[in-house]
């Protein structure tokens, strides 16, 4: 019989530290009445997640001020450890130019050609985590890997 993994549900604090560790992510959005789900490149910013964009659906939901959902995560198939996080929130456009000025200088190189010279800031309005754990590894020591 297999000893499996433990299941932590992780604070508020914990998931989005969590975050600054990753550069990738899920966003979650409505595209033409349908559900999307599309791979992004983002940064923490003020604990909200700031993706950037050319524009198209992802900068739409966020003029639209619709509700989506952003997950990332690190986890080992093989040793069935690692954690997810999900934020759940509005997505909105980064006008301010302060503001974009002060974000700009977090992103590194996108993945893609082309020009993204839009923000979307996503507000993390409902945070949940949850870390799998090897059942050998106490509590304080899985802590202390983040």
């Amino acid at each position: 019989m297999s000893k499996g993994s433990e299941l932590d549900v992780l604070t508020r604090r914990q998931c989005l530290d969590l975050l600054d560790r990753v550069r990738v992510g899920r966003l979650v959005f409505t595209e033409d009445a349908l559900p999307a789900v599309q791979p992004v490149n983002f940064r923490m910013w003020h604990d909200d997640v700031v993706i950037r964009v050319a524009g198209g659906p992802k900068l739409t939901a966020a003029t639209d001020h619709q509700v989506v959902a952003f997950q990332a995560d690190e986890l080992d198939a093989d040793l069935h450890t690692g954690w997810s996080v999900t934020i759940v929130g509005h997505a909105e456009p980064l006008t301010d130019v302060d503001e974009q000025v002060e974000v700009a200088g977090t992103f590194v190189q996108p993945w893609v050609d082309g020009r993204r010279d839009h923000f979307v800031r996503i507000r993390t309005e409902k945070v949940t985590g949850r870390r799998f754990r090897d059942r050998g590894v106490p509590h304080y020591q899985a802590d202390s890997e983040d």
